[in-house]
């Protein structure tokens, strides 16, 4: 698979995520590729691309060999250092990275944060005809602004610098603590079609915006602020490039967290992992009980495990 040179036939999708060399990024990583390999049906040989500050020679030799056999293509990307260490930089980077490489290449993209598994075939990740981003709610409200308040000045700059008009705003709820909110995207699954460039305007929205000197004196006031910063610019920039018919929210099966299980207090809980689509885990698997505490069946605990073992 050569996807990057432009080789080749139009892909009707391709999947993306980020990587470091780091153990604990390679055995997530290793996880979502073996996942779609393992269980995404009509879906599991779709390309899959690599998106990594560091050059492919810094990672072993092993991992390498690994991720060829699962035809995983690697993109190194060079960015500046300045500001590269504010809170999820470079995901608003590499995500942008992924979309102009694949813009002529595939008519739809699927950015997936590394620690996601995929548990059945994704079909919902094949947009429909004149929908440019399929996404699912953030997980908590947390910094989210309830829709029946005003926006609080966090919001009213985020709506001003990236020119939202008024009328694109619709009530959203929070996929776990069920509250209704403002649309506010969780950047862990984004479903694009690359042409409509949504994740380079985001990028370029969030370099002219995080800096701005209404928004340190916010990050002082609350560092919450900074850590959302970048899912924020991505709702002021959904609502400003996309119209409302031109989005599509994917059902709660699709990006579930699985380390907020416990705290979700909506009817779409699934019973067991085996019912959604994909799943989110963030540090969950470091728990050494972990297998005592998922909801599984021992199928997929054996297959995690395994899958684990290997790196």
């Amino acid at each position: 698979m050569t996807l990057v040179d432009g080789k080749g036939p139009r892909e009707k999708l391709v999947f993306a995520s980020s990587l470091s060399p780091q153990k604990a990024s390679i055995q997530r990583f290793l996880l979502l590729v073996k996942s779609i390999r393992d269980f995404g049906g009509s879906l599991s040989h779709t390309p899959i691309l690599c998106f990594t500050l560091d050059a492919e020679n810094e990672f072993p030799a092993r991992t390498r060999n690994q991720f060829s056999a699962l035809n995983v293509e690697f993109t190194n990307v060079k960015i500046a250092n300045e500001g590269s260490q504010f809170p999820f930089l470079q995901k608003v980077l590499l995500s942008a990275q992924a979309e102009a490489v694949t813009q002529a290449k595939t008519a739809r993209l699927a950015w997936l944060d590394s620690d996601t598994i995929v548990v059945q075939e994704p079909k919902e990740l094949l947009l429909p005809k004149d929908i440019y981003l399929g996404y699912r709610p953030v997980h908590h409200t947390i910094i989210g602004s309830h829709f029946d308040e005003s926006p609080d000045l966090f919001w009213r700059s985020i709506y001003r610098h990236c020119r939202v008009p008024e009328d694109r705003m619709f009530p959203m709820i929070t996929h776990i603590d069920g509250i209704e909110i403002r649309p506010y995207f969780n950047a862990g699954l984004l479903v694009v079609r690359p042409e409509r460039q949504l994740l380079q305007n985001w990028r370029d929205s969030f370099l002219k915006t995080y800096k701005a000197a209404e928004f340190q004196k916010l990050y002082e006031k609350d560092a919450r602020y900074a850590v959302f910063m970048h899912q924020a610019v991505l709702a002021g920039t959904i609502l400003s490039t996309l119209m409302t018919d031109e989005i599509m929210e994917l059902p709660s099966t699709y990006n579930y967290p699985l380390h907020l299980f416990w705290e979700d207090v909506t009817d779409g809980r699934p019973s067991s992992l085996e019912d959604v689509v994909t799943f989110r885990y963030e540090n969950f698997f470091e728990n050494s009980d972990w297998r005592k505490k998922i909801p599984a069946k021992e199928k997929l605990k054996q297959w995690i495990v395994s899958v684990r073992a290997t790196n």
